[in-house]
């Protein structure tokens, strides 16, 4: 009888479920979903709704509850790894973009990595996406801004999303692109903090990324 009532209790959670989720956790957890949404495990509201709340739990436990019904990466029922869509080989996995009471800027057409980290200390930074070459599902980018300037651009069919705050200085992601309709687009995640500077993230009007991939083929073809 003690058996029986032992087999019906809910499994224990793993001792590590209580630890607060680092940035780590959350990459690799914003990673599974993206495989998902692109295999068609997930459609696109679905993979935005677990992307906010991504952002807004704490703990280890909670980030695991939103890919619990997800294959993990290099399991039995992973996918296998996806060519880009626009062809060539993958990007760099990070990089790291640094103004110190200069200017800094990525534009045109660029390969960004999964992680982009942007530090500004009396400086400028612009880091200009409409051009470039998305590699991977999920782009996110890690800016920390002190007496300076960050500005981000888009395509507005990416979708863009934000997740910060500033001390007697601004964040702001201006407009959410309509990338979300297609589950193929791209996601753009602008993380940050600004103290007494200015971290700006918005699409930029008329820049599509269907019009450069049809360059891109059009060039490949010819």
């Amino acid at each position: 009888m003690d058996l029986e009532k032992h087999l019906e209790k809910p499994p224990a959670a793993p001792a590590h479920a209580g630890l607060r989720a680092s940035d780590a956790d959350r990459d690799r957890i914003a990673q599974i979903l993206g495989d998902a949404v692109a295999e068609g495990r997930l459609t696109a509201e679905e993979h935005s709704e677990r992307l906010d709340t991504l952002y807004a739990v704490k703990t280890v436990g909670e980030l695991e509850v939103l890919v619990r019904d997800l294959p993990a990466p290099g399991g039995a029922h992973a996918p296998a790894p996806a060519a880009s869509s626009y062809g060539g080989a993958a990007g760099p996995a990070a990089e790291t973009i640094v103004a110190v009471c200069s200017s800094s800027s990525r534009k045109g057409r660029w390969r960004p990595g999964a992680h982009t980290r942007a530090v500004s200390v009396m400086g400028d930074i612009t880091i200009d996406l409409t051009q470039a070459v998305f590699e991977q599902q999920v782009t996110e980018i890690n800016v920390t801004c002190v007496l300076g300037n960050v500005e981000v651009l888009v395509p507005e069919n990416v979708t863009l999303r934000g997740y910060g705050s500033g001390v007697l200085g601004n964040f702001e992601v201006r407009g959410e692109s309509r990338g979300e309709t297609d589950p193929q687009a791209p996601v753009v995640i602008v993380r940050g903090f600004s103290l007494l500077g200015n971290i700006e993230a918005r699409p930029k009007l008329g820049a599509r990324l269907v019009d450069l991939a049809r360059k891109l083929r059009k060039n490949l073809d010819g």
